[in-house]
């Protein structure tokens, strides 16, 4: 119900926009009335995240469709689904990228990164009550990003909270040696 409002008000806002917009300003070098620049500001509202770390709109609206899933472990659907494969369909989907299925072995793909190195679309790694990694999600900026929550399911949390910043192992950058080649035909 609150998905199916907050879109309507995008599309209310997309629609007006476009309908009183007879001159083209510009803001930080983006039109105000460009269609794309207005859903990086609404999503940025809505995630939490500054409209300028907004670059990746594919990978918001991803997030976007799958906020409120539930947890289920070993799920990968949206009826249920855990962190390493809401992580993996991120990368498939967003990133044309193949990733492994659970968190360690998906570590075992990266370039591991402290936390003041992340940047959007990056990996988190966490050690939740646990020698190994037990948990995974995608930094999406400012601190904030998506996951699969075991307790709340598919969420945006901050690497501030005292939960996430006591169990934060890494971040990590897909090695580009584990990228899918993608060409244009």
């Amino acid at each position: 119900m609150i998905k199916k409002f907050l879109f309507s008000t995008l599309i209310a806002i997309c629609t007006l926009s476009a309908a009183f917009a007879q001159t083209k300003t510009k803001e930080s070098g983006k039109e105000l009335n460009d269609p794309d620049n207005l859903a990086s500001q609404y999503f940025s509202q809505v995630m939490g995240v500054a409209v300028d770390a907004t670059s990746n709109l594919k990978l918001y609206k991803f997030i976007y469709e799958w906020i409120g899933t539930p947890y289920s472990y070993g799920g990968n659907t949206k009826r249920g689904i855990d962190c390493s494969a809401f992580t993996k369909a991120i990368y498939d989907k967003v990133f044309n990228t193949t990733i492994r299925r659970n968190s360690r072995d998906i570590f075992s793909m990266v370039d591991p990164l402290s936390k003041e190195d992340l940047k959007e679309g990056d990996l988190v790694f966490f050690k939740i009550k646990s020698r190994s990694i037990s948990h995974v999600g995608i930094y999406l900026g400012d601190n904030r990003f998506a996951h699969a929550s075991s307790s709340r399911g598919v969420v945006i949390s901050n690497l501030n909270e005292p939960y996430y910043s006591r169990y934060f192992y890494k971040g990590g950058r897909v090695l580009e040696s584990f990228k899918k080649e993608f060409t244009v035909e």
